[in-house]
């Protein structure tokens, strides 16, 4: 069994070390084999808060795949953004905006979505878009083939049309092609599981969405939360794929289980089948 810890927003900075400690205890008790943070590690993108980013990846003591987001890059700090954006963004976490994770079960392929010229939209190029495909065309068999970005592909709400990243139609519809499994993202603060457009899916790819994970910027009455992804590779020629949601709950003061979605995985004999418009899954209506 492959199981994977999916977390984005955490917004150091803003983080409430309550929630912290929950999430670094849920980490320790499940031990996934790796935790990706999807971006928006801190809120302002001060050295202070990148360190105290690192502190709490540090405790976690598991393998970590780290994207940046938006709020990663300096907003007041016109210097820095102009000159050197991701300076503390690297001294922390590296130099290299997207890494990948390879196992024998899971292959991870981070993309950095992030403009620094953009303000908050993100975006993907073709450049981009062919690195992730080369990498999804070359992968094993008895891989999970997950996909790490930042901003949003796939929208559960009108409203959020506007925060979807550019060149989401191409890097769907070719990731999906060259065998993608979960395109996973953040940025809106709203968790979710929703299939693609049923025009580009080619192979039973679905988009997973992290709400923020320690933050008190939540949104709406969404608590914090956290998405753990299991997975137990079959010989067949369909698998299935759970993602379990976990919220903080603050009488409990820990991360509970909060709802699960079993999704059908077929790489060569998948049809598209259109369910809830919401996904599988928001959980909160």
């Amino acid at each position: 069994m492959t199981s994977v810890l999916h977390l984005s927003d955490p917004h150091f900075g803003t983080e409430q070390p309550a929630v912290v400690d929950a999430l670094v205890g849920l980490v320790r008790a499940c031990q996934p084999e790796l935790v990706l943070l999807g971006g928006d590690i801190t809120q302002r993108a001060r050295s202070a808060q990148f360190a105290a980013a690192r502190r709490f990846v540090d405790r976690l003591a598991v393998p970590t795949l780290v994207v940046p987001g938006n709020h990663d890059i300096p907003l007041f700090n016109i210097v820095a953004r102009l000159l050197d954006p991701y300076g503390n963004y690297r001294r922390t976490f590296g130099p290299d905006r997207e890494p990948v994770y390879s196992s024998d079960t899971l292959l991870a392929i981070g993309v950095d979505s992030t403009r620094p010229q953009r303000h908050k939209n993100g975006y993907v190029s073709s450049r981009q878009i062919e690195r992730v495909a080369r990498l999804l065309d070359g992968a094993r068999p008895g891989q999970l083939r997950i996909v790490l970005m930042h901003h949003p592909l796939v929208a559960a709400v009108e409203s959020d049309q506007v925060n979807l990243a550019g060149g989401r139609e191409n890097a769907m519809r070719v990731w999906s092609q060259a065998g993608a499994d979960l395109l996973l993202g953040g940025h809106i603060h709203l968790p979710y599981v929703a299939p693609l457009p049923a025009r580009i899916n080619q192979q039973g790819t679905w988009a997973v969405q992290a709400g923020t994970a320690v933050s008190h910027r939540i949104r709406g009455g969404v608590p914090n939360s956290v998405n753990i992804i299991d997975w137990a590779p079959e010989r067949t020629r369909a698998s299935v794929c759970r993602v379990q949601r976990w919220d903080y709950l603050v009488s409990a003061n820990s991360f509970v289980p909060a709802a699960e979605h079993e999704l059908a995985l077929s790489r060569q004999a998948w049809r598209p089948v259109e369910p809830d418009p919401l996904g599988v899954a928001l959980g909160y209506r």
